[in-house]
């Protein structure tokens, strides 16, 4: 072998020192805190360019956090409110309207499905194996105690058992009998928020309240049970005889709701099986006809709700994209100036060893510092928004940390994604052309 052949030969043995090192320079945390260094002060250097970037990154995370919050919140008060109701009680409708229902002028089921009537409601309560069965009306209308009145409070007809189906708290007093519901007393019972508006700093039992301008006894205060909107927190209401209710208050006819809680001796599914034979019965449905009524459980309720959230969450997710794109659009502007105004930089340190892959990660470092920065802004904003929307309005949020880290990566990645050109222009400037850079 010539000395030729052995030196075109030749190659080194092991790992490379070089590229070893290259690598491991990159998790060089020093590498990293340099970038984040150099994007502060790119941001202190360019305030107003800096300042689109984070403010769009910022617009987006605060959306993802403050609709997710209220979603979250919302979600946890059904499952609340679903809850208190008992988990085995389940509902009769007329019909079911299931999610957004948009109408365009044909016939709906719940127009030409027959209304639901007490007579069939006191049917259901006869089948073996059910404990409960309670049925309600609901409509608003105006009530005043002296000098006190509210344009519409909630006023509902139902039964009187209703409390013990619906769920919800005595307070004080009782419950109006069945002698009073047969014989459409005017009795009622409030609950604690139209007992405030009402009557501040008294006792209401016994006072009379004026519905419709027909006075009524006051018999009972309640809390009812958690609301869609609220945990306890709910519109004043007022409840009396289902009887009572028909003749004094004006509300659109075919909103009865029936709410069936069936014994611990049978399942639910078997309850639910009976009920809907009983009614089938009772309509003379013939076995090739579909149910002219609905039978509602509550899984099915929230199943439901869990749908319509779904679709604010694809709203949120549009709105937040845009935010997130036009923080992208600045994150382009403000590093492919700064690319510009460091070409001489680039060519220097290209000059002094430094490889294109250590150039490009300079830059995304510093892209992603940015996006991060104003997504650690949006966090603050929605979560300030949550706190708000909890505190001043009786609809509850909960900033779910899902959300949390949702929104930075979301903002880390915008920064790497839209950084990657003017890291990539940057990584293949020529050095010797950068460094005659003027």
């Amino acid at each position: 072998m010539t000395d030729a052949t052995a030196s075109s030969s030749w190659r080194p043995v092991g790992p490379q020192p070089t590229r070893r090192l290259s690598r491991i320079s990159l998790l060089d945390p020093s590498r990293i805190i340099e970038g984040v260094g150099i994007a502060l002060e790119s941001i202190r250097v360019a305030k107003a360019r800096a300042a689109l970037t984070i403010l769009g990154v910022a617009i987006g995370v605060m959306v993802v956090i403050a609709m997710a919050s209220m979603i979250t919140g919302i979600n946890r008060a059904v499952s609340g409110m679903l809850e208190q109701a008992g988990p085995r009680t389940f509902m009769l409708f007329r019909a079911f309207r299931a999610g957004v229902n948009i109408d365009d002028g044909s016939e709906q089921p719940w127009d030409r499905n027959p209304h639901l009537t007490a007579a069939e409601a006191q049917r259901i309560r006869r089948i073996p194996g059910i404990e409960e069965v309670a049925w309600r009306e609901e409509a608003g209308g105006p009530v005043s105690a002296g000098s006190q009145s509210l344009g519409s409070a909630w006023l509902v007809g139902a039964t009187p058992n209703l409390i013990k189906a619906a769920g919800g708290n005595l307070i004080s007093g009782r419950n109006f009998t069945d002698i009073e519901a047969a014989a459409g007393a005017y009795v009622a019972i409030v609950n604690d928020k139209l007992a405030e508006r009402l009557y501040p700093g008294l006792d209401p039992l016994g006072r009379i309240v004026k519905i419709y301008g027909i006075p009524f006894t006051v018999v009972g205060l309640y809390a009812d049970a958690a609301s869609l909107f609220s945990d306890g927190d709910s519109n004043p209401i007022a409840v009396m005889p289902h009887a009572t209710f028909s003749k004094v208050v004006e509300y659109d006819r075919g909103g009865m709701i029936i709410m069936i809680k069936p014994s611990d001796s049978i399942s639910v599914a078997d309850a639910q099986d009976r009920v809907i034979t009983t009614m089938r019965v009772m309509r003379g449905l013939k076995p090739s006809q579909e149910n002219n009524f609905a039978v509602v459980t509550q899984d099915k309720m929230l199943d439901v709700f869990n749908k319509v959230t779904g679709g604010f969450f694809l709203v949120m997710l549009a709105l937040s994209s845009v935010g997130l794109l036009v923080g992208g659009v600045g994150v382009v502007a403000i590093m492919m100036i700064s690319v510009t105004e460091r070409t001489r930089e680039i060519g220097v340190r290209k000059a002094l060893g430094a490889t294109r892959r250590e150039i490009m990660f300079q830059f995304l470092v510093e892209a992603a510092t940015l996006t991060l920065l104003g997504g650690a802004i949006g966090m603050a904003m929605g979560g300030a928004i949550a706190w708000a929307v909890n505190r001043f309005s009786p609809i509850p949020a909960a900033v779910p940390l899902w959300s949390v880290v949702a929104a930075l990566v979301a903002s880390v990645v915008t920064g790497i994604f839209f950084g990657l050109y003017p890291a990539s222009k940057a990584a293949r400037l020529d050095p010797v052309e950068a460094l005659r850079y003027e």
